[in-house]
């Protein structure tokens, strides 16, 4: 994978290289810390064009934690927040992210939305197999763990489709995970 260009219409400011994701009809691209902060957290469109006019809530979320993770020293372009546009008309439909960088074990959660509009299209699976298979393919990387509602059955129905299995849950949610590279774990 190699580093692309941000969208033209990110704000200013410092930023890290945006990493970018081919994921069939979709681009998984990253999500800088400026533009999580001053963008998506505070109410904006990040400077993407979302289908239906806004992210879902869970974007911004996953912008917030992307910007305390740049605050306190932590970020990693990498294991950040990733919309998911789609190629044929330049829309955003979504994001998909890591909650933190992989701990010492290779672990890292990995945590996902769609907008209302783009649901049931099979978007979420095909990010989640391209980002799945991209954090698989490093060194860094031997696990990816999701929790789900018990009452999301599409997202449960998105982690089985790539590959993930329940290994267990607490009250209200399952816990799911995908492992690579069997021989090392």
């Amino acid at each position: 994978m190699t580093a692309a260009t941000p969208p033209p219409s990110s704000p200013p400011g410092p930023r890290a290289p945006a990493p970018r994701i081919p994921a069939g009809r979709l681009t998984l691209e990253g999500v800088s810390p400026a533009a999580a902060a001053a963008g998506l957290r505070a109410g904006g469109g990040g400077g993407f064009a979302w289908l239906g006019g806004e992210p879902f809530e869970g974007t911004r979320e996953a912008a917030g934690m992307t910007a305390t993770a740049y605050a306190r020293g932590v970020h990693r372009p990498e294991f950040g927040l990733y919309v998911l546009v789609r190629r044929a008309d330049g829309l955003a439909v979504g994001s998909m992210g890591f909650h933190a960088a992989p701990d010492e074990d290779g672990r890292t959660e990995i945590g996902y939305d769609l907008v209302e509009a783009a649901r049931g299209r099979g978007y979420a699976t095909e990010a989640l197999r391209a980002l799945a298979g991209w954090a698989l393919a490093r060194d860094d990387v031997r696990r990816l763990f999701a929790v789900v509602e018990h009452a999301n059955a599409p997202s449960r129905a998105v982690l089985e489709r790539t590959g993930f299995v329940r290994v267990g849950g607490a009250e209200g949610e399952y816990a799911y995970e995908l492992r690579g590279r069997p021989h090392l774990t």
